[in-house]
Parts: C-alpha cells; sequence; structure tokens
C-alpha cells in the first residue's frame, strides 16, 4: 500500500518537467515555422527574378526576327519561363505579386497567363517545325525535341480541362476541391516537364555554341530552380498535413 501511494508523487513532480518540455517544443516549432516560411519566400522571390533575366538572356541571344528559327528560344522561354512560372506563383502565399487582390482576381489572372503561355508555346513550337521543314531536316530526333512535342500537348490538354474549374458545374460528379486538386497535380507534371525541355534545350548545339563555362552552368540551374519552387508551393498546398501530436 505504502509503495502505491508514491506513484501520484512521484508523478506530481514530474509534471512541471512535462509542461516544460512541451512549452519549448512548441516555440522550437515556431521558429522553425518562421524559418521555413522565411526560406520559402526568399526562394519565390529568387524565381521571380529568374522568371525575368533568364527568358531576356536567351531572347537576346536567339535575336528575334533575324531567322524563323530566332523565334524558338525566345517563345519557348517567354512561355514556360515567364508565363507559366508566375501563373503559378500567383497564389504563392509568401511572393505572389498580386498579394492585395481577391481569390478571383488571382484565378483571371492565372488564366489569362496560361493563355499566354500555350499560345507562345505553339508559335514556338511551330517556328522550329518549319525551320526544320524549310531546312530539309529530320523532326524530333533528339530528346529536347521528343520532349517538346509531348510538353507542348500535354501543357494544351491539361490547360483546356481547367476549364471546368471556371465552370465547375460543368464537372457532374466531382467536387471542386477534387478538381483543384488533379487540376494542381497534373499542372505540376505538365510544369516539370515544361523545365525539364528548356533544360535539354541548353545542350542543343546552337545555345552550347553561344554559351559556356559558368554562365552556362547558371542558365543550367534557371530551370531546375524554378521546377523546386513550384513543386514546392504546389504540395505544400495540396498534399495532407501531418498533426503534430502534444507531448
Amino acid at each position: 500500500m505504502g509503495r502505491d501511494q508514491e506513484i501520484p508523487k512521484n508523478t506530481e513532480m514530474h509534471q512541471p518537467l512535462i509542461r516544460n518540455a512541451t512549452v519549448k517544443l512548441k516555440g522550437g516549432s515556431s521558429k522553425g515555422d518562421k524559418v521555413l516560411k522565411f526560406l520559402r519566400k526568399t526562394s519565390s522571390l529568387l524565381a521571380h527574378l529568374i522568371a525575368v533575366i533568364f527568358p531576356v538572356y536567351v531572347t537576346y541571344l536567339s535575336g528575334p526576327g533575324s531567322s524563323l528559327f530566332s523565334w524558338h528560344p525566345a517563345l519557348m522561354s517567354i512561355a514556360f519561363a515567364t508565363f507559366m512560372v508566375e501563373a503559378i506563383l500567383v497564389f504563392s502565399p509568401e511572393s505572389s505579386l498580386m498579394f492585395w487582390a481577391s481569390r478571383k482576381t488571382k484565378v483571371r489572372a492565372h488564366w489569362i497567363l496560361q493563355t499566354s503561355c500555350i499560345v507562345c508555346a505553339i508559335i514556338g513550337f511551330f517556328t522550329i517545325f518549319f525551320n526544320k521543314v524549310r531546312a530539309d531536316k529530320p523532326h524530333f530526333k533528339t530528346w529536347h525535341g521528343l520532349f517538346g512535342l509531348v510538353t507542348v500537348i500535354y501543357v494544351a490538354v491539361q490547360a483546356s480541362f481547367g476549364i471546368f474549374l471556371l465552370y465547375p458545374a460543368k464537372a457532374k460528379n466531382w467536387k471542386l476541391v477534387q478538381l483543384k486538386t488533379y487540376h494542381a497535380t497534373f499542372g505540376l507534371l505538365g510544369f516539370t516537364l515544361g523545365c525539364g525541355t528548356l533544360a535539354l534545350g541548353l545542350f542543343s548545339n546552337w545555345f552550347t555554341r553561344n554559351v559556356t563555362g559558368f554562365v552556362w552552368t547558371l542558365c543550367f540551374m534557371a530551370p531546375c530552380w524554378l521546377a523546386f519552387v513550384i513543386m514546392n508551393q504546389v504540395t505544400t498546398a495540396y498534399l495532407p498535413k501531418p498533426r503534430r501530436n502534444a507531448i
């Protein structure tokens, strides 16, 4: 009986230690969240800069109008590194350039930017297609060409399904939350394909003739960084978050 009476006393003695440990964990978790939020914001801001600098540099190298081919790298870089990036970052809680706007306004900006992306991509695709026809060269013989074909078709089809988010009543037997999740998931796949195609284009004869060394490495890192930032944003927004169990 004496031993049984000592147990609650020991438990009471350890209660302050448990509370202190819980408070410390909560404080550390809050500090970690702030650091993570800062890193996400910094990464997204860098993505905004890349979305401007990278296409401008590629456009400068290609010199649009100097040849039929010259329109291809310029339009493709603008389509996927500028329009599509900003179309997704417009929903970023950390670095949206339209942080002041309502959700409805952001959605409108999203589909305008996505439409611009598709228009540029299709024009850029046909410029290289007709350039090869004129030069009597074979089509889709490189990984860059094959990925480009798949990417343009995929993005056009994926964007067309986005119409159901503008008019959810048209999608019968589908919940709005399901449509948003599927659109974000398959959209992320399309963007990853776009970044992969841009990266493969940096290995082309035209680009390696004009850019070498450290500058080439920076150019290669540009689509990789954009893919990383967009992937982080989409997965953070749509993947289920683990619950934190209190001690």
